[in-house]
C-alpha cells in the first residue's frame, strides 16, 4: 500500500484516512458549539485488512493537529481515542469536563446521527 493521506470531510463528519484511493480507516465526529466550540470523536473505524498498522493512532494524531490548528479543544467520546489521548498527553490535553458533558447531551438529543 502507498503512503496514507488523511483528510479532513467537515461536511460529513469524517476524518479520513486514504490509501490507494480507498479509504481505509476514518474518525467520525461532529463540531459542538456550545458551551465552547470543540471537536468531538465519535467513532474510530478502521478497515480489517488495515488493522495494525498505525492508522487510527495517526487519525487520532491528525484530529488533535486540526483542532490545534482551528483554536479548539478536543471533547473525545470516542474509546479508541480517549484511550490514544491518555498516552499522548504531549499532543492531547485533557478535555474540559463541562465540554464532555455537553458533547454526551448532544449526542442523546441527535440519536441516529452516529
Amino acid at each position: 500500500m502507498s503512503d496514507i493521506e488523511i483528510r479532513d470531510d467537515r461536511a460529513e463528519g469524517r476524518l479520513e484516512a486514504v490509501g490507494d484511493g480507498e479509504v481505509v480507516g476514518h474518525i467520525e465526529y461532529f463540531v459542538l458549539e456550545s458551551p465552547a466550540r470543540a471537536l468531538v470523536p465519535v467513532h474510530t473505524i478502521v478497515e480489517p485488512a488495515h488493522e495494525g498498522k498505525g492508522i487510527a493512532g495517526s487519525l487520532a494524531r491528525e484530529l488533535y493537529a486540526v483542532a490545534e490548528h482551528e483554536g479548539v479543544p478536543v471533547a473525545p467520546l470516542c474509546p479508541y481515542v480517549v484511550k490514544w489521548a491518555e498516552r499522548h498527553p504531549e499532543t492531547a490535553p485533557l478535555a474540559d469536563p463541562e465540554l464532555l458533558a455537553a458533547a454526551k447531551d448532544w449526542l442523546r438529543a441527535h440519536p441516529g446521527r452516529f
